[in-house]
């Protein structure tokens, strides 16, 4: 059951004229070795993302296929990406980043956790011109957009994947939806602050004003018009996404390993995971790897 302060911030969403303006991330390359770190500790698969990156890892599974290149934008400090290397081995990844700190952080948790099928390349996700028409699988991309300093930025990124994408290829591009009150980016920022570093909350605030409307996002992914559908969470676009028709069949052995994730999650975990599968069900995006296909 959704919390009071939940609905709250549903209702307000539903009913506010008001229109927060979209304010730019103060640094829209994250290179602070403080930053950095608290990024990196938050986004640890015990930590309190961890929620999160099952879901989204999962929604990739789902476009994605056995012996596919995928490219990952903004890959970060690769804690996304590292799950979903070590959940599909026979998938080439590369990862891409305009940050080196990030990008020694992602190339140190590959290493260590003896991935081989990951590498790293540093470059600026609105110019992907060191890949070729047609030359990847897949292409995603988790919570990294709204660094971007514009609609404009965003168009071109989704024009240079639509370049560089095969026909038919998946996509799961997702991120924070621009809230409408600044009440309702309070709310969000501050869920969870006495569970996570407070420069990760900072960041996180951050990261809500920076985000996207929801018709901006539509109307920027134009050039991947009939390629992949957005979605947004249900009541309050508090997630946007980007998603492609999924391009794999039944994989029981992979259904496991997800349910195995799943269920070693804390309770509260548990509680945000199903709380993200209902929202985007109701908003009509499924994944069937976590058990919510549609019947």
């Amino acid at each position: 059951m959704p919390s009071p302060a939940l609905l709250q911030t549903v209702l307000r969403e539903m009913i506010t004229r008001e229109r927060s303006p979209r304010t730019p991330e103060p640094d829209l390359v994250m290179d602070d070795p403080d930053n950095v770190a608290a990024y990196v500790e938050a986004g640890r698969e015990d930590a309190v993302m961890a929620p999160v990156y099952l879901f989204h890892g999962a929604n990739i599974c789902e476009v994605i296929r056995p012996g596919d290149t995928v490219l990952d934008l903004a890959c970060g400090p690769a804690n996304q990406l590292a799950l979903v290397a070590r959940l599909n081995p026979d998938v080439n990844f590369i990862g891409l980043d305009l940050s080196e700190p990030m990008l020694e952080q992602a190339r140190e948790l590959i290493a260590s956790k003896g991935l081989r099928n990951v590498s790293f390349r540093h470059g600026d996700i609105t110019d992907l011109s060191m890949f070729g028409p047609d030359s990847v699988d897949a292409v995603v991309s988790t919570m990294a957009l709204h660094h971007l300093p514009s609609v404009a930025a965003l168009g071109r990124t989704y024009a240079e994947v639509a370049r560089i994408l095969k026909p038919g290829g998946g996509i799961y591009m997702v991120d924070f939806g621009h809230l409408k009150a600044q009440a309702s980016i309070d709310y969000f920022g501050n869920q969870y602050a006495d569970r996570q570093p407070a420069l990760f909350t900072l960041d996180y605030l951050n990261s809500l004003h920076a985000a996207f409307y929801p018709d901006d996002i539509a109307s920027a992914a134009r050039p991947l018009a009939g390629q992949a559908r957005v979605y947004k969470t249900f009541g309050l676009p508090f997630m946007v996404a980007l998603k492609s028709s999924p391009r794999r069949g039944h994989d029981a052995a992979l259904e496991s390993r997800l349910e195995g994730l799943k269920k070693g999650l804390p309770e509260w975990h548990k509680t945000d995971l199903a709380d993200l599968i209902r929202h985007f069900r109701m908003g009509g995006m499924r994944c069937a790897p976590l058990g919510n296909a549609p019947a």
